[in-house]
């Protein structure tokens, strides 16, 4: 833990935005270094501008790749362009619209001239390939639209991101992501200066330009999905802070629409977030489920007279959750999908199919696990990444999808999909009217579930590990893993792929009666991420994260 974390960022904090800025446009990528390639991880490709990781050459040949790619799919109808407030956000959406524009791609860009958050591009897809329409959502055929979002998500203020979402809405699966990176790539190697491109004041004036109003198709929306006239009839004081993200019109729209009790703690855009109070390392980092990043909305939340019922934040693309309740300070993410879940499939959501399962990542907590089993429902444990809940979600099979990593979303009230990509703004409103129609706080409901089902400690450390064996890690089978026990306990199950499709996980996870752990090796970094949890005591976690060491050591070492 950093000695200045949870404080409020200092000059030398922040960073300079014209320099930023000038690095987007002079540094030029080199595709043999490897730091300098396209890579998409699990939400798109991230980088920083100072790194020559994120740079106009690195979207000119990326935003070629897709054209090429979604015309290789047959998909001819519009692309939602949304962006984040990074720095790099606005110069990065700027290059592609000028590529897609010569590429004569139908491109719908906001019609405010504002930011998007990424629900509301993927609620945009889905409602344009029919997803509002009596005949239901398509995903083959003429017309289909896609959607690409350029953000980061919660990264700090260098650094930039893009991620493309085909016409199911969600992010793209590895098959694409891996076709438009080498394809990107190729054109970054063989000059991505030969792609044609025109002039942004052309390119905003194209045919092909068009203008969406994101903000209005989504807010308007949301009765559809979330009891907003309960939260009204209850009076639910609400706080919202964007912390200052491509929420910061979103809330205090939604609250004047729909005549919420609802103030946005914190209207500020600033590219260098210099609001913002450091993360555990010191760094500013928009993660609204880390105590640090959020401590002055806790702070803000502490004692008997908050101003408010629920406060809630966003990350900077609002795909990500935090909640602050008066009565328990900010949710641990995990405690809040089980909350969440258990009054959704509990009553709440009566249209929903009786057969509909529970979604959730095998790193998440294992208290979803039992209240799928205490609500009679199947819950499917997929790999680490939303995209394995994109299915699910599309036909109805999942009616709720959520990470560990406070990214959610579920569907509507009658049973259709809302979005297929995480929903902060939705899970944060959701907080609300849990508070409004049970008139407890999802605090309160998570420590009922507790008392009934148990508690657990979970928590998540780093390892290191060479390249090498991150990759033994992500190739290993259960036959690689010799142990029997584990902190005392006998080894039920030893996976390296998910029990709920059979998807690889790239990775181990090993369970007991009453702990796991789950092993994964960085993308980014020469560590492995070692997930635990525990339903004795936080002394047996201790215990189950020591012997997951030395279980992966012999695993590796075998």
């Amino acid at each position: 833990m950093h000695e200045r974390a949870g404080t409020v960022a200092l000059p030398e904090d922040l960073i300079d935005v014209d320099a930023l800025l000038g690095a987007y446009y002079d540094l030029v990528p080199d595709p043999t270094v490897a730091a300098q390639r396209v890579v998409f991880g699990t939400s798109g490709h991230r980088g920083s501008a100072f790194d020559t990781a994120f740079n106009e050459a690195h979207i000119v040949a990326t935003t070629a790749a897709i054209v090429e790619y979604r015309r290789g799919q047959g998909t001819d109808g519009p692309l939602f362009l949304g962006k984040d407030t990074h720095a790099l956000s606005g110069p990065a959406w700027e290059t592609a619209l000028e590529v897609l524009a010569a590429h004569e791609v139908t491109v719908m860009i906001d019609a405010q001239g504002g930011f998007t958050p990424t629900p509301a591009v993927s609620h945009a897809i889905l409602v344009a390939n029919g997803a509002t329409s009596e005949n239901g959502l398509r995903t083959t055929g003429p017309g289909l639209a896609d959607g690409i979002v350029v953000t980061p998500s919660h990264n700090p203020p260098r650094d930039g991101g893009f991620k493309y979402n085909p016409p199911h809405g969600g992010p793209a699966d590895s098959d694409a992501t891996t076709w438009i990176a080498n394809r990107a790539n190729e054109i970054l190697a063989k000059g991505w200066k030969q792609v044609p491109r025109i002039p942004l004041t052309r390119a905003a004036g194209a045919d092909t330009t068009r203008y969406y109003d994101y903000m209005a198709a989504y807010v308007r929306d949301l009765p559809s999905v979330i009891d907003l006239a309960a939260i009204k009839d209850a009076g639910v004081r609400i706080g919202a802070d964007p912390l200052g993200g491509a929420a910061v019109e979103y809330w205090g729209a939604i609250g004047e629409e729909h005549g919420l009790n609802l103030t946005v703690v914190n209207p500020k855009v600033d590219p260098r977030w210099a609001f913002m109070t450091l993360d555990w390392d010191g760094k500013i980092r928009m993660d609204c489920s880390s105590p640090s990043a959020m401590a002055s909305l806790r702070g803000l939340m502490a004692g008997a007279d908050a101003p408010y019922d629920v406060a809630t934040g966003n990350d900077a693309d609002s795909d990500r959750h935090g909640i602050v309740t008066r009565d328990g300070g900010l949710m641990n993410p995990n405690h809040y999908l089980a909350a969440a879940i258990a009054y959704l499939y509990g009553g709440a959501r009566p249209g929903w199919p009786a057969g509909t399962a529970i979604g959730k990542t095998l790193v998440s907590s294992s208290l979803i696990d039992r209240v799928g089993a205490e609500l009679g429902r199947k819950v499917l444990e997929v790999p680490v990444g939303f995209k394995w809940f994109v299915p699910g979600l599309m036909t109805g099979d999942v009616a709720f999808g959520g990470e560990e990593s406070a990214g959610a979303s579920f569907l509507r009230k009658d049973g259709r999909v809302w979005t297929t990509d995480k929903d902060g703004i939705l899970l944060c409103l959701l907080a609300s009217e849990i508070t409004a129609t049970t008139g407890a706080s999802p605090s309160v409901l998570h420590q009922g579930l507790v008392e009934r089902l148990g508690e657990s400690w979970y928590a998540r450390v780093d390892a290191a590990a060479s390249k090498d064996e991150k990759a033994r890690l992500g190739a290993l089978s259960p036959e690689q893993v010799p142990a029997t026990t584990l902190a005392g306990q006998d080894i039920t199950a030893k996976l390296t792929a998910a029990p709920g499709n059979g998807a690889k996980i790239g990775g181990l996870k090993v369970t007991t009666k009453d702990a796991w752990f789950a092993a994964r090796p960085s993308g980014t970094e020469d560590v492995y991420k070692i997930y635990a949890e525990s339903f004795i005591s936080e002394t047996h976690l201790g215990e189950v994260q020591a012997q997951a060491r030395d279980v992966v050591s012999e695993a590796l070492e075998g």
